[in-house]
């Protein structure tokens, strides 16, 4: 039976981004595209329904995380099989979704991760302490915590197969991963509870800084996706 396949993408005041973004979704592999306009003030939410989305939104900004959360239960209470997180800045390629979806549809996989650092890869308009950071500080981080070499565990350019999320020592509820702790979170637990992970190559260009380069602030936001390996790396947190 055929998997029905989600693109989700996050997006708050990407006007001029996100309609772009929706258009490069491959529709003959995707089905729905779904974007959650998370406090945009800009017109964010009009332009993705204009160019095909269907849009859930929040009047004030609640967090990437949170925002992930909605998307899993909207995809579950509609049937589908695949949750495809994209970004909704158009840094990532949705060309390459085939890529992330392939493992899961063909051979079984539950969790398929892009990576711009494997071979077949590639990035562009990065800074370099975020790519000292996103190559090598927090993937090593992560390959130890989690027991998995990593090379790419920041990029959120991934496909999740659902039914993970039947498994009740999976806990994306908790009100500590509201931010972009829940990302690496989910990713960690795919790959301890013994599910099959992988990485495939896929690229990532950064807007220019003038368009919107990122949301992530540099303290906050780096704290927020270390604390996940800090509070599970010590047993601190489920």
């Amino acid at each position: 039976m055929e998997k029905r396949v989600i693109a989700f993408a996050p997006a708050t005041n990407e006007l001029g981004k996100i309609g772009e973004v929706v258009r490069r979704v491959p529709r003959d592999v995707v089905h729905e595209i779904l974007v959650y306009d998370d406090g945009s003030t800009d017109g964010t939410g009009d332009e993705a329904r204009a160019a095909g989305a269907r849009v859930l939104r929040s009047d004030t900004r609640s967090g990437v995380g949170s925002v992930i959360r909605q998307a899993i239960r909207y995809g579950r209470s509609e049937g589908y099989d695949v949750l495809v997180v994209m970004a909704g800045n158009n840094k990532d390629d949705p060309g390459e979704i085939p890529l992330l979806l392939s493992p899961i549809l063909r051979d079984g996989f539950d969790f398929v991760q892009g990576s711009r650092y494997l071979p077949g890869g590639g990035f562009g308009n990065m800074p370099v302490y975020r790519t000292l950071a996103t190559r090598f500080v927090h993937p090593l981080l992560f390959s130890m915590v989690s027991g998995q070499r990593i090379t790419d565990s920041t990029n959120g350019f991934r496909a999740i197969r659902l039914g993970l999320f039947d498994d009740p020592r999976i806990k994306i509820d908790q009100p500590w991963l509201d931010q972009y702790e829940l990302e690496p979170y989910i990713f960690y637990k795919a790959i301890r509870l013994g599910y099959k992970v992988r990485e495939v190559p896929v690229h990532k260009i950064y807007p220019d800084w003038k368009r919107g380069y990122t949301k992530m602030r540099p303290i906050t936001g780096w704290w927020s996706i270390l604390k996940p390996l800090v509070y599970l790396g010590l047993g601190l947190k489920d």
